[in-house]
C-alpha cells in the first residue's frame, strides 16, 4: 500500500459518517499525518460526541468549528488552522460536508431545497477552498521538490456518480435531483479548480466513496463505511498529476463526467 506523505490534512463534516471514519483511520496510519483538522458545525453537539473521544486520544487531532456556508465561520477556521500550522501551509484539504434532499424528484423539487443544497454542496466548497487557497499554496512552495500529490498540495472535492451527466442513464432509479444538479457542478468547480490552481503546484480531484451506509446513503448502501473509507485514504495516497481535474472514486477509477 502507498504511503500517505501529508504531514497536514483539513476534513470538512467530520462528526459522523464518512468525515468522522477518514480522520479515525488517517490516525491511524503507521506515519499519520502530523496535523490532522476535523471540522463540524458544533463541537460541543452530542452528536460530535466520538469525534472529541478521538480528540482526547490523539494529540495531532485537532477539531475546528466551521460551518462551510457561514463566510465568517471560515474564516475563524482558517485563523485557527493557520495559528497551529505555523508557517507550514495546509497540505491536503478535503470538502467532505454535504447534504441531500432524499424526496428531489422532477415533480416535486422546489427553489427552496434546491438552493439549499446548493448552498451547502457547491457554494461551501468554493468558499472553502478560496479561504484556504493561501494555507494550500504555501505548503506547495514549502515542498517544491515534491511532485503534484499530497505530499505538496491537494484539494479534494467529495462527489458522487450520481453528479455524472454521462452515467445518469444508468442510475436515475434515484432521482434526489438537486443533489444530482449540486455534486455536476461540484464537478465543474472542481475541473475550473484544477485549471486555476495548476500552476501553484495544488493538485484539483473530485472523488465518489461509493454508495456507502451512512445517514445520507441509507442503511441498503453496498458499501460500508469502513471499505470505502479504506479505499479513499489509498486513493489520496496515489494522486498525481494524473489525478488533476478528473472524477475518481474510492478505488481510484476514473468515473466521466
Amino acid at each position: 500500500m502507498a504511503t500517505l506523505k501529508a504531514t497536514s490534512i483539513l476534513v470538512t463534516g467530520c462528526n459522523r459518517g464518512i468525515g468522522l471514519e477518514l480522520v479515525t483511520q488517517l490516525l491511524n496510519l503507521p506515519n499519520p499525518p502530523q496535523k490532522v483538522f476535523a471540522t463540524c458545525r458544533d463541537p460541543d453537539a452530542p452528536q460530535s460526541q466520538r469525534l472529541k473521544d478521538l480528540a482526547s486520544r490523539h494529540s495531532n487531532l485537532e477539531v475546528v468549528t466551521l460551518e462551510v456556508t457561514d463566510p465568517a465561520s471560515i474564516a475563524a477556521a482558517v485563523g485557527v488552522v493557520e495559528r497551529q500550522l505555523d508557517g507550514s501551509g495546509l497540505n491536503v484539504l478535503v470538502n467532505n460536508a454535504g447534504i441531500m434532499s432524499r424526496n428531489g424528484t422532477l415533480e416535486s423539487e422546489d427553489s427552496k431545497d434546491m438552493l439549499h443544497v446548493y448552498s451547502t454542496n457547491v457554494v461551501g466548497p468554493l468558499l472553502i477552498a478560496k479561504a484556504f487557497y493561501p494555507l494550500l499554496k504555501k505548503a506547495a512552495q514549502h515542498n517544491i521538490k515534491e511532485p503534484l500529490g499530497c505530499g505538496k498540495a491537494a484539494l479534494v472535492n467529495v462527489s458522487t456518480l450520481l453528479g455524472s451527466i454521462e452515467r445518469t442513464p444508468e442510475t436515475f432509479f434515484i432521482q434526489v435531483i438537486s443533489y444530482r444538479c449540486s455534486k455536476a457542478a461540484l464537478n465543474m468547480l472542481t475541473k475550473c479548480q484544477s485549471e486555476g490552481y495548476k500552476e501553484d503546484g495544488i493538485v484539483c480531484t473530485a472523488l465518489h466513496p461509493g454508495w456507502v451506509q451512512t445517514d445520507l446513503g441509507g442503511a441498503e448502501a453496498s458499501l460500508t463505511v469502513g471499505d470505502s473509507v479504506r479505499g479513499i485514504v489509498q486513493v489520496l495516497s496515489t494522486l498525481s498529476e494524473k489525478h488533476n481535474g478528473i472524477l475518481v472514486d474510492w478505488e481510484g477509477n476514473t468515473i466521466p463526467w
